[in-house]
């Protein structure tokens, strides 16, 4: 706050009150030409806002309309932050709640302290990291935390095309991710650790064997893998030997196992 006062603009023909004790006031002080009783509105006495006599029609009416009776503003998708919603899908209230006192929780674990233990936390470590789940089905999501919990997954893999298709950035190493069973509930919070792009059939052994799955053999994920792929492309993409594959190495933070 500066120290230097700016005295307000004098207009010379605004009417300035009297100066003094205003018990001592008197009526008489007043010129009369300057103040008509009836221009006083009795209705504006409780601080509603006045309406200029060259108001619009419309203008008018919204200002005496109830509030019930407003439309809702237009939905602009230039003020849209999407980071508000990572951590669940469009109207899922309950799994917005679930990953935001989740991640409450997890934080320290991050490295992060909890945000009603200390002040001047950034707004933007309040946001929970996005929140998915593996797989395509309940089961294969269940499945696949559960190979994370025990320290045998450490890796997972997805098409370039799925970022490219969506307008997405790939993982960045640093990254945090909340992940969910199959009932969409958070369970585990991991960080990435690497992230390369390769082609489908140049992925490695040691690849195949950390994302954990079956067999953990290279033959074994090039078959599952491409059942998968095949079924969950996006519309107007075929499976292709060469097509580029997104491959995240990550840590398990929460649980510790």
């Amino acid at each position: 706050m500066s120290d230097e006062t700016r005295e307000p603009e004098q207009n010379d023909e605004a009417t300035t009150a009297p100066e003094g004790d205003p018990e001592e006031f008197e009526p008489e002080d007043l010129d009369p030409e300057e103040f008509e009783p009836e221009d006083l509105d009795p209705e504006n006495l409780h601080g509603e806002e006045l309406v200029p006599d060259d108001a619009e029609a419309d203008d008018v009416e919204a200002v005496d309309a109830a509030p019930g009776d407003l439309d809702p503003e237009p939905f602009d998708p230039a003020t849209f932050d999407p980071e508000d919603f990572a951590s669940a899908e469009p109207g899922d209230e309950e799994v917005a709640v679930a990953v935001q006192s989740f991640w409450e929780a997890v934080r320290p674990y991050a490295g992060m302290a909890k945000t009603g233990v200390v002040t001047g936390v950034l707004a933007s470590e309040t946001v929970p990291p996005p929140a998915w789940s593996f797989g395509d089905k309940p089961e294969i999501a269940d499945e696949l935390l559960d190979l994370v919990l025990a320290g045998t997954k450490t890796a997972t893999t997805s098409p370039a095309w799925e970022y490219e298709d969506a307008g997405e950035p790939v993982p960045q190493v640093g990254e945090l991710s909340i992940l969910l069973d199959g009932e969409r509930q958070p369970r585990a919070l991991i960080r990435t650790t690497s992230v390369e792009t390769v082609p489908f059939d140049e992925v490695d052994e040691e690849t195949a064997a950390a994302e954990g799955e079956d067999d953990r053999t290279l033959d074994s994920w090039r078959t599952e893998h491409e059942k998968y792929f095949r079924r969950n492309l996006p519309e107007g993409r075929e499976f292709a030997d060469d097509m580029p594959l997104v491959v995240e190495r990550f840590e398990l933070l929460y649980p510790r196992s």
